[in-house]
């Protein structure tokens, strides 16, 4: 299992109702603490909410895990001090705050693999500095007055968006910037220009993403201009969330998402196409998920099939051991019996606590997934994680929340990949398994020359 552990679960509940301050800066970072540097300088317009921003902090460093420093100072931009932190936020800073020297020292830290997160005005920071502002994702431009508006929470699996509903509305003084980050960050989060005035970015108007960039992990938030934001109970899950997911403490799929269309979008409407084969049933929960009961059965998707693709998922475990069996099928022909996608198709494994070939990221009693990758890029039990799928000619490749953890090539006519449907396991009365935003983009066909010799 990776470093994260149930105290995420426990951060996320719990952020709200913190009141713990941390100590001042220890002389040497254990190998197993996590410790963040709040950075908050400011060489043009400078908000009243940073004391505010930063006591959030280190508050949610107390529930979450991780000790806080809080600086005004860019002397802290050395090689040598910046290794001591897993993740730096830059929380509202704006202009030019740091030198060519602190710099190259910030982006050797990024490059071996630090954290960035970003909190409103840190995209207002170093316009001409441009290894900053692709780690950052986009400049600001321009705001309206502060006023109410509604957010689109586009990833429902990421830690900082994890605990939302699928629409949030909150205030605070709306962003919009110079260019849209949509193509090469993962939008978390996105605003409805028509829920308030003044929105410049032409109806796609994202507030919250995150990416790996240069070797690092970057997440940024358009929200927090105001004091009040930081006693937001989900502003405050929201920020740490995201913190949490820089300092490497949780673990999500940051790649750019485009061209996908919903398969099941949390409504019931979305189930049409979807039909139960064999016993068990599959529960519509209240925050748009869908939860298994019973077994051995399977709900397929039945509206179409599919030949190369990409599919994604969401899903978690509800066990605090994570023992319960689930799993992803492709490239089985339709049928009303559960049996033909195990005999004609392949499962993705979920149940984390089986022999390697049978366990999370397998292609269940083929291969077994590499298990040092996934055991790094997994949550924990009670937490959301991504699947993606990606089949293409008899090629069957898994990412687990962004990182590649199995790749295996079908030889068996019996279980062609090249033309087949989805569906998703409920396998026994006591295995409980839960499934959300599923998604799929179809992808150019390619000949089996041509697949076996693809890169990633």
């Amino acid at each position: 299992m990776n470093r994260t552990t149930a105290r995420l679960g426990t951060a996320a509940v719990g952020a709200a109702l913190l009141l713990g301050c941390v100590s001042g800066p220890a002389a040497s970072r254990p190998a197993d603490e996590t410790r963040v540097l709040v950075f908050s300088k400011t060489a043009g317009f400078r908000h009243d909410s940073i004391p505010a921003g930063v006591a959030a902090v280190r508050q949610l460093g107390g529930s979450g895990g991780f000790k806080v420093d809080a600086t005004e100072d860019a002397g802290a931009f050395t090689a040598r001090n910046l290794r001591r932190y897993d993740a730096v936020v830059f929380l509202s800073t704006t202009g030019d705050v740091l030198d060519p020297a602190q710099q190259r020292a910030f982006e050797g830290y990024i490059q071996r693999g630090g954290g960035y997160v970003g909190i409103h005005a840190a995209a207002d920071t170093e316009y001409d500095w441009e290894f900053y502002g692709g780690l950052a994702g986009a400049y600001f431009q321009s705001h309206p007055a502060i006023q109410p508006a509604t957010v689109h929470v586009e990833d429902r699996a990421h830690p900082a968006t994890s605990g939302l509903a699928k629409t949030w509305e909150r205030t605070d003084e709306w962003y919009d910037y110079r260019s849209n980050p949509r193509e090469h960050a993962h939008v978390l989060a996105s605003l409805d220009e028509s829920s308030y005035t003044g929105g410049t970015m032409n109806g796609d108007h994202p507030i919250a993403w995150c990416q790996t960039y240069r070797g690092g992990r970057a997440f940024y938030t358009g929200g927090g201009h105001t004091e009040e934001s930081y006693a937001e109970p989900a502003f405050r899950r929201h920020l740490l969330g995201g913190i949490l997911y820089a300092a490497g403490e949780a673990q999500a799929d940051c790649r750019p998402e485009n061209g996908y269309r919903p398969l099941f979008d949390g409504g019931s409407a979305s189930l049409s196409d979807w039909k139960q084969a064999g016993p068990g049933s599959f529960t519509l929960d209240p925050d748009g998920s869908i939860t298994s009961s019973g077994g051995m059965g399977m709900l397929w998707y039945a509206g179409q099939s599919f030949g190369a693709y990409s599919l994604k998922l969401d899903w978690k475990t509800a066990g605090a051991s994570g023992d319960d069996n689930s799993g992803v099928f492709v490239g089985f022909p339709p049928s009303d019996d559960p049996w033909s996608a195990v005999n004609q198709g392949y499962e993705i494994q979920i149940d984390a606590t089986d022999v390697p070939e049978k366990t999370t990221g397998s292609v269940y009693g083929f291969r077994s997934a590499d298990l040092g990758r996934r055991d790094r890029a997994l949550n924990p039990p009670g937490e959301w994680n991504t699947y993606e799928i990606r089949v293409e000619g008899e090629r069957l490749r898994v990412y687990l929340n962004g990182v590649k953890i199995n790749d295996f090539t079908s030889t068996d006519p019996a279980r062609s990949l090249g033309d087949g449907h989805i569906g998703i396991q409920n396998h026994g009365a006591d295995d409980r398994v839960s499934f959300r935003d599923i998604r799929i983009r179809e992808l150019p066909a390619k000949s089996p020359a041509r697949t076996a010799s693809q890169g990633d």
